[in-house]
C-alpha cells in the first residue's frame, strides 16, 4: 500500500514516518513539497501519487495568528482536507485527519465524548471543525483523530518553550485554570499506526464499521501550569513555575477552559494511551 503523509516535518507527522513504515510505502511530503495553502498543488500531488492512504498530519496550527489570518487558515485547515478526502474517495483510498480539543467551547464541566456538540471560540478551532465536516461531507473512508495539547521534543511546542525559557533564566507564569491532558506526539503516532494495522487486516468493510471521529489524548488532566511543573521536576530542572489565570495572560485567540476529552471510544476498539504524566516520563528520558 502507498500511504501519503503529509506534514512530514512537523511533530506528528514526524513520528508517523516512522511508525507507518510497516504498513507499506510511506511518502512523506513536507510543505515545500505539498503546500496546503496551494490547492492545485495538493490535487496535483495526490493524483500524480495514486495512494491507496492518505494521512494529513499537516495543519495551520498558529492559534493566535490565525486570527489575523482567518482565509488562509480556513484554507489549510477545511479546504485542503476536503480536497485530499474528495481525490482520495474519488482514488477507492482511505483517510486519516488529525483535529483538535479546540472545536469545543470548554464549558462542559466533564470530560468531552466524539457525540458532544462542537462549539469552537476561536478561528483555529472554527477551521478545524470546518476540515472535519468536509471529510465527512466528501463521503470516503475516513478517521479523524482529535488530540490536545500535542508535544514533543522537536519542533515549537509547550515543551521545548519552558525548556528554553528555564535554560534562559526567565521568569515562567503560567496559566492555571485551563485543563486538558498533554499529549505525546509519539503516542499519537504510535496508535494510529495501531489503528491502521487493523483496518489494513480487516480489509474495506472495516472503514464502514469503525470509521469515523475518535479522541486521542492522554489519561489524566492537568492544567498548564500544572504542566510546566512536572516538566521542570522531569527534566531535574529548579525553576519556579508561577500560576496565573488564562485573564492574566494576553492572547489574541480565546482558549476553552475545559480541553478534557473522553476517549474511551478508542479504549475500547484500539488502545488506550498513557496516563499523561507517564507519556512525559517517556518523552524525556
Amino acid at each position: 500500500m502507498k500511504i501519503l503523509l503529509t506534514g512530514a516535518s512537523g511533530q506528528v507527522g514526524y513520528q508517523l514516518e516512522r511508525s507507518l513504515q510497516s504498513l507499506g510505502e510511506v511518502v512523506a511530503v513536507t510543505r515545500a513539497q505539498m503546500d496546503l495553502s496551494d490547492l492545485g498543488q495538493v490535487r496535483d500531488v495526490i493524483r500524480a501519487l495514486r495512494p491507496g492512504l492518505v494521512v494529513n498530519a499537516a495543519g495551520y496550527t498558529a492559534v493566535d495568528r490565525a486570527e489575523r489570518e482567518p482565509a488562509l487558515a480556513y484554507r489549510i485547515n477545511a479546504e485542503a482536507p476536503g480536497l485530499l478526502a474528495r481525490e482520495a474517495a474519488a482514488l477507492g483510498a482511505a483517510m486519516v485527519h488529525y483535529s483538535t480539543d479546540y472545536v469545543f467551547d470548554g464549558r462542559k464541566p466533564g470530560a468531552y465524548v466524539e457525540t458532544d456538540a462542537a462549539n469552537p471560540l476561536n478561528v483555529y478551532g472554527q477551521s478545524k471543525l470546518a476540515g472535519e465536516q468536509a471529510i465527512a461531507a466528501a463521503g470516503g473512508a475516513h478517521l479523524i483523530l482529535r488530540t490536545s495539547w500535542v508535544y514533543g521534543t522537536r519542533g515549537d511546542n509547550f515543551l521545548t518553550t519552558m525548556l528554553r525559557l528555564a535554560a534562559e533564566g526567565a521568569a515562567l507564569r503560567v496559566v492555571s485554570d485551563q485543563v486538558g491532558a498533554p499529549t505525546w506526539s509519539r503516542t499519537v503516532a504510535d496508535s494510529t499506526a495501531l489503528m491502521l494495522a487493523q483496518a489494513h487486516a480487516g480489509g474495506p468493510g472495516w472503514w464502514q464499521q469503525h470509521g469515523g471521529i475518535y479522541h486521542v489524548a492522554s489519561g489524566g488532566q492537568t492544567s498548564w501550569h500544572g504542566f510546566a511543573e512536572a516538566i521542570m521536576a522531569e527534566a531535574g530542572i529548579d525553576c519556579a513555575v508561577t500560576p496565573i489565570t488564562g485573564d492574566q495572560w494576553p492572547a489574541a485567540a480565546a482558549r476553552p477552559r475545559n480541553s478534557v476529552m473522553h476517549c474511551e471510544r478508542l479504549a475500547q476498539r484500539f488502545c488506550r494511551l498513557p496516563d499523561w504524566r507517564e507519556a512525559l516520563r517517556l518523552c524525556l528520558g
